[in-house]
């Protein structure tokens, strides 16, 4: 099962093994600048946006990167399992994803919350180029 993780300043996926091999993903890895928002989501598939574009399609058990109007979403859910959703600032470091779900167990969760939600970015940040 993926894991949700506080690594220094990065949120950090980590997936087991199989998943690894069937997302063709070793992690994800996010700063915490890029952070807009994050919810638990009780039932897994409303965390789903468009269409898989990349890894497993099992029912489920979805896995891998979503293609939808407004991006990509990255997804590591499984059924009977709340889901962390974490939306994402547009930024160059993370310019493919506009989300991240991941399941998580119960007891997990809402510490999990907890902690993201102080260390998000209220405001979308500043453009590093200047320009106005």
């Amino acid at each position: 099962m993926a894991r949700l993780l506080i690594d220094g300043d990065d949120l950090v996926v980590r997936l087991s093994w199989r998943e690894r091999f069937r997302a063709r993903r070793r992690e994800v890895r996010l700063p915490d600048a890029v952070i807009k928002d994050a919810w638990i989501e009780p039932d897994w598939w409303r965390a789903l946006r468009g269409v898989p574009e990349r890894g497993l399609r099992r029912p489920a058990r979805p896995l891998g990167e979503w293609r939808h109007p407004r991006g990509r979403d990255f997804v590591a859910l499984r059924s009977g399992y709340p889901s962390v959703l974490v939306d994402l600032w547009p930024v160059p470091s993370t310019a493919p994803l506009s989300r991240v779900a991941v399941s998580v167990p119960p007891e997990e969760a809402g510490e999990l919350l907890g902690t993201l939600r102080r260390r998000r970015v209220p405001e979308r940040p500043a453009p590093a180029t200047g320009l106005t």
